[in-house]
């Protein structure tokens, strides 16, 4: 549950002079971005969206950070690291000489204060930090030691997360978790990012200007002013009319393509961390059988749900870890390929089905959690399995808060979902889902003895290519069990009007504002 699909997880932090008041000018140039998104906490310790932790990537920063663009890490706050050979001890070694955009010097005891209040507030992400760490010691002001729990093979993924973030000791109260930049001491956010805050309306506009103190390359820009708009339609209308220079998140599927087709505009589009899927309940009943788990995954055509559904603004996904991630393969689409009729009647009749005992079941979805096309997207597979003369589906559908419930209790026997990644690796896309514990959280319960052993071994080794191997090998079991059958990664758009260039928005789904620029 904790790890379940948030729809939005990017970013924020304050640093100011004024947070009251508007948008004040400085000199230089300045670029408005456009969003439906909101902000939620001020704070790493509790906030769990994509835009705010968009935001803290760019006014904060963590001890690695991604390339931009990439699923690479590179070194951030900390100039290296080591591990020990039990891969439980990670030692960092940082930067010397960083201040914080007010000024404050930045050392290791900032490091491990911080750790040690997401800990101690246990706000929403803070699994990701408890879960995994035991201890952290500064030894001192340049070195900082994560003790495990036990070996971590991620654990470099880890902390590039916004709960790892390095706060400012001076300006955050150590219990309680900040709501607004008022709460701050000083009604300031002092961060470590290329950005700081200099304005600040909750829902209507915020301010970025480059941070003086910044560690690494200033900004090609000097004001990111990001406005926040209540819809999609005037969102659009705001980029029509030059008001705005970027769009990002969300535009409805429709604008999408109306502004593809427009040489107004800049498209970039890149493939996202995002993914949809098909649920079964695997422990009892219709799909404690994996031969018809494997005859429905069959029948579903994934380019034909896109193209019907999302206007073709998807990629079709063969596995549960998306295109662009490091040990990704495409096992289900030479296992079982799409609208696979005849396999699926094969597996179905293996299993004991027949035009006169056809396999029947209630397929569910949620209304509205995932968007007003998720009632299409049903509809458009009910009819894809049904093209077999072996099944028979139901559609059933309840809003979120029961479809949660349900799942818990078993009732749902197949049913869509949706995903966002809680830390960038492989590890979050599948051990959620097939891994014992994981599982029963999503309403899959699928428990087995072999796959527990490899989600620890991957988990608990630090070599790329034991790691490789093992997620090969689960891949291909995926297609002969199939806990969950992967339909589509979304894509994602940002437009933008002529000479904005730089926009590197990759797999990770950071968007680093210190990247744009302006084509002179």
């Amino acid at each position: 549950m904790r790890r379940l699909f948030t729809l939005c997880l990017l970013l924020v932090l304050v640093a100011v002079g004024a947070f009251a008041s508007g948008s004040q000018q400085t000199s230089g140039e300045s670029l408005v971005y456009a969003t439906t998104e909101k902000i939620t906490d001020m704070d790493p310790a509790n906030a769990y969206d994509f835009h705010t932790w968009e935001i803290y990537q760019n006014v904060a920063g963590g001890l690695l950070k991604y390339k931009p663009g990439t699923t690479e890490l590179e070194p951030g706050l900390a100039e290296s690291y080591t591990v020990n050979d039990a891969g439980d001890v990670y030692t960092f070694k940082l930067r010397q000489g960083v201040k914080f955009s007010d000024g404050t010097p930045f050392n290791a005891q900032a490091v491990k204060w911080s750790i040690e209040r997401v800990m101690r507030i246990a706000g929403d992400p803070s699994w990701l930090v408890t879960d995994f760490v035991d201890s952290v010691e500064a030894p001192d002001a340049n070195t900082v030691v994560f003790k495990l729990k036990g070996p971590v093979g991620f654990f470099p993924s880890l902390v590039a997360s916004v709960p790892y973030f390095p706060m400012n000791p001076e300006i955050y109260p150590p219990d309680t978790i900040v709501k607004d930049p008022t709460e701050l001491k000083g009604g300031a956010f002092a961060g470590l990012g290329a950005y700081k805050i200099t304005s600040f309306k909750r829902d209507e506009e915020v301010i970025l200007d480059a941070n003086p103190n910044y560690y690494g390359q200033a900004p090609k820009i000097p004001r990111i002013v990001i406005r926040y708009f209540a819809d999609a339609t005037t969102m659009r209308l705001a980029l029509e009319n030059k008001e705005v220079d970027l769009v990002y998140k969300s535009l409805n599927p429709s604008d999408i393509k109306d502004l593809m087709a427009n040489d107004a505009y800049t498209t970039f589009q890149v493939p996202g961390a995002q993914i949809r899927y098909l649920c079964f309940e695997t422990s009892e009943g219709t799909f404690s059988n994996n031969i018809t788990r494997q005859a429905v995954a069959a029948l579903i055509g994934r380019q034909e749900i896109i193209d019907k559904v999302f206007l073709g603004l998807n990629e079709p996904l063969y596995s549960m870890v998306p295109k662009g991630m490091i040990y990704h393969t495409d096992d289900f689409k030479e296992a079982l390929g799409d609208n696979n009729v005849q396999l699926a009647d094969k597996l179905l009749r293996q299993a004991g089905y027949s035009e006169s005992n056809p396999l029947s079941f209630e397929l569910w979805y949620t209304p509205s959690h995932y968007g007003d096309t998720e009632v299409n997207m049903a509809e458009v597979a009910k009819a894809q399995m049904e093209r077999s003369k072996l099944v028979k589906v139901s559609l059933k559908s309840a809003e979120w808060a029961t479809y949660v419930e349900k799942w818990n209790t078993k009732e749902m026997k197949a049913f869509f979902l949706g995903w966002y990644p809680d830390y960038i690796d492989p590890d979050n896309y599948t051990a959620a889902f097939a891994g014992t514990s994981g599982s029963a959280g999503m309403g899959i319960f699928f428990s087995n003895a072999q796959w527990d052993a490899l989600f620890k071994k991957e988990q608990t080794s630090p070599d790329p290519k034991v790691r490789e191997q093992v997620f090969q090998e689960l891949q291909q079991r995926w297609t002969k069990q199939v806990p969950t059958v992967p339909i589509f990664q979304g894509n994602l758009f940002v437009f933008t009007q002529p000479g904005v260039k730089g926009v590197t928005i990759g797999p990770t789904m950071i968007f680093n504002y210190n990247t744009l620029y302006f084509e002179k």
